[in-house]
């Protein structure tokens, strides 16, 4: 992608939304090794980047233990600008606390420390990583 944003370009402490480019020019959120049409990775791209567009979104009201409850979720598309052409790139994630979703409304990522509480569970907290990206609808 021509004026993408990759990671990396700038040195920075900040959690990367990171998805992955591939030499065909397309680009796929959970990064993979090869991309979709079988194309070599050759970058990443940070989401955090780019406004996203809720395309269908639930509330589960039974949630895992240390989940939010009720916890909205939101699969959302990325617009990567006019000159990406490839597949749409979506993502699912939880939206921020407290805030309704429609599809279509437009959203950004949002770095989270903690997407659950980590003394819930029956994992080790210090053998798992709780921290991630929520989406927040942009006014």
């Amino acid at each position: 992608m021509s004026g993408s944003h990759a990671a990396g370009d700038e040195e920075t402490d900040d959690p990367v939304f990171e998805a992955a480019e591939y030499a065909d020019g397309t680009v796929s959120y959970p990064p993979h090794p090869v991309g979709p049409n079988g194309a070599e990775r050759v970058g990443t791209v940070d989401l955090r980047e780019y406004d996203a567009t809720v395309v269908t979104w639930t509330k589960s009201t039974a949630t895992p233990p240390g989940v939010r409850a009720p916890n909205t979720l939101a699969i959302v598309e990325f617009d990567l600008g006019t000159e990406y052409d490839g597949p749409p790139v979506r993502a699912i994630g939880q939206v921020v606390e407290d805030t309704d979703v429609a599809v279509g409304d437009p959203v950004t990522p949002v770095y989270v420390e903690e997407l659950r509480d980590p003394d819930a569970g029956i994992r080790e907290p210090d053998s798992q990583d709780w921290d991630g990206f929520r989406f927040e609808p942009i006014e």
